[in-house]
């Protein structure tokens, strides 16, 4: 095992403790709101992709309802998370060739995910992961890669690459539970702009905690 591989271990095992409880912050009841709400995230809060989602499956409760719904009363009710004519087209899109396809079910495969309009490896593992059980990848958010690099697990930038290199560190049973932890501590303590480094219980082991960030 190398030093990496070590310290990588040393950073899930600190995880655990600090971040028991940490689960997928999305709410759902389905398969198929948990891949349309993790559409909607993309560039907002989970906290807000919530309250919007509580009255688009209200309105429209499965992929045949919004499949058959008019665009403009889509992007009103999704209007507050952004980019929401673009997010109205791949949710319906989706909807669309989930009925097509798969007879209006999600389906439980990594391919058959990412061929749906909209949906790309982080999401796919989201829906994989929290709806189905199947640990297929590692979820890299914006969190996961930004601590990811401080952390040295990875010298990428492109989400896929950040991918591969935690799959060759973190033991695939903590694949998805990781994520899930360095989400959390990335909200609550590894800020973007301003890390509270003094407040960090796993900074033994940051690189970055020992030199200005850029």
């Amino acid at each position: 095992m190398s030093v990496k591989q070590e310290r990588a271990l040393e950073i899930v095992h600190k995880l655990r403790r600090v971040y028991p409880r940490a689960k997928c912050a999305l709410d759902f009841k389905s398969p198929f709101q948990l891949l349309v709400s993790t559409i909607l995230s993309a560039q907002s809060t989970d906290a807000k992709v919530n309250e919007v989602a509580k009255g688009l499956y209200r309105t429209y409760p499965g992929p045949r309802e919004l499949a058959a719904a008019k665009p403009a009363e889509v992007e009103k009710l999704i209007r507050s998370t952004g980019y929401f004519r673009n997010k109205a087209k791949m949710i319906q899109g989706a909807s669309a060739a989930l009925l097509e396809r798969h007879g209006g079910e999600v389906p439980a495969t990594m391919d058959e995910l990412t061929a749906l309009p909209g949906v790309g490896r982080k999401t796919a593992n989201v829906v994989l992961a929290n709806a189905f059980g199947i640990a297929s990848g590692v979820v890299v958010d914006t969190h996961v890669a930004r601590l990811s690099q401080r952390l040295g697990l990875t010298r990428h930038d492109d989400p896929p690459k950040i991918e591969q290199d935690l799959m060759k560190l973190i033991p695939e049973k903590e694949w998805t539970k990781f994520a899930h932890r360095m989400i959390l501590h990335g909200r609550e303590v590894c800020l973007a702009r301003a890390p509270k480094c003094g407040d960090c219980l796993i900074n033994e082991f940051c690189p970055s905690a020992r030199k200005p960030l850029e």
